[in-house]
């Protein structure tokens, strides 16, 4: 599977402090094998070369509600201007 810019993803990889965590690609880069990598942005930080194997689609409730988050800290910067 390939992912696009702005996909939302769960991260599958033991070795890395995100595992299991739902993120957003952030950038699509292309080997000169012809193979894609993913540099995925999480809340507390972000892994980069990783491939689609270790990616999977994010279930939608997870993508909602990290979305929901993101609005609601709008939100509150909105309430103090």
């Amino acid at each position: 599977m390939t992912f696009e810019d702005g996909d939302r993803v769960v991260l599958h990889d033991e070795h890395s402090d995100h595992d299991g965590e739902v993120g957003t690609v952030s950038q699509v880069m292309s080997t000169m094998f012809g193979d894609e990598t993913y540099t995925v942005q999480f809340e507390d930080g972000q892994e980069t070369g990783l491939s689609a194997t270790d990616l999977e689609a994010a279930p939608e409730e997870a993508a909602d509600a990290a979305a929901d988050a993101g609005d609601e800290a709008g939100d509150d910067a909105d309430a103090g201007a």
